[in-house]
């Protein structure tokens, strides 16, 4: 047993890691807690804030898929991002009522992109600080972390101020 750990550890410490926009573990840790904070009663906005940036993660990989095929088409990316945001009406349809807010905007809407927007920008926060940084991360798993960190403090600020 000794020797297996001992081999995995070695692979992990020696092998090439291969970023990409949305990587699977960002994908997990969001849609696990997305899961669990619906099941624990957290307000609906803070559960959009991370809806918003599951759903971009979603278009993110889309798009991979895409290029991974090399099928490209004029406006390819905005639609397959926008395909990914309208899954909000097929995942609460039954559970929300639509009450506009913001902008004529539901307000599970308008925090579902606020979220989508949070996540973007933690992305790029990311790829500013890595480019800064001699292209390197400055600890591992930097992205996510990263991106976990703005996502919670934008939940908590939604849920403690937001309507």
């Amino acid at each position: 047993m000794k020797k297996i750990l001992a081999f995995l550890f070695g692979t992990t410490l020696t092998s090439n890691v291969f970023a990409n926009p949305a990587c699977a573990v960002c994908t997990v840790a969001i849609g696990a807690t997305l899961t669990i904070s619906r099941r624990l009663g957290v307000c609906d906005n803070a559960v959009a804030v991370w809806l918003g940036a599951f759903l971009v993660i979603l278009g993110y990989w889309a798009i991979k898929w895409f290029d991974k095929r090399n099928w490209h088409f004029f406006g390819r990316d905005a639609i397959l991002m926008l395909l990914s945001f309208s899954m909000i009406g097929g995942l609460y349809i039954n559970q929300l009522h639509y009450s506009p807010c913001y902008w004529f905007l539901d307000a599970f809407l308008f925090w579902a992109i606020v979220g989508g927007v949070v996540y973007i920008v933690s992305q790029k926060l990311y790829e500013y600080m890595k480019r800064h940084n001699n292209n390197h991360a400055h600890f591992p798993f930097e992205k996510v972390v990263l991106a976990l960190v703005m996502l919670f403090i934008a939940s908590f600020l939604v849920s403690r101020f937001a309507m």
